[in-house]
């Protein structure tokens, strides 16, 4: 994990750590060799040849910016949750949609 990845998650609430870290490996386990992690817009951000995707913790929610036009491929996968142009709202007090955000990952990558 990078450093700077791991100090955004420490200093989130501890309630919501474990969360985060499972949302984290989540991505990585998708992303291929030679990929960056870095902080973009104040939020952990995966890159390879561009931004792939982000994640942020919300007071309500955690953030998942995979771009809009990967929102608008998966709209009928999204039709459950909250999304803007290029947002998805992750309920904190349920678990994560793992599958969907694998699916998310290489659809972006694939778009590369």
């Amino acid at each position: 994990m990078d450093k700077l990845i791991h100090e955004y998650i420490e200093a989130q609430p501890k309630s919501r750590q474990l969360q985060l870290i499972q949302l984290y490996k989540t991505i990585v386990e998708q992303m291929p060799a030679g990929y960056d992690e870095r902080i973009s817009y104040g939020m952990p951000t995966f890159h390879f040849h561009r931004n792939i995707i982000h994640f942020g913790n919300f007071k309500d929610h955690f953030g998942l910016y995979p771009g809009p036009v990967t929102i608008q491929y998966f709209s009928g996968e999204l039709k459950n949750y909250k999304t803007s142009k290029g947002a998805i709202w992750l309920s904190v007090d349920k678990p994560l949609p793992a599958a969907l955000i694998r699916q998310l990952v290489q659809y972006n990558l694939k778009k590369i």
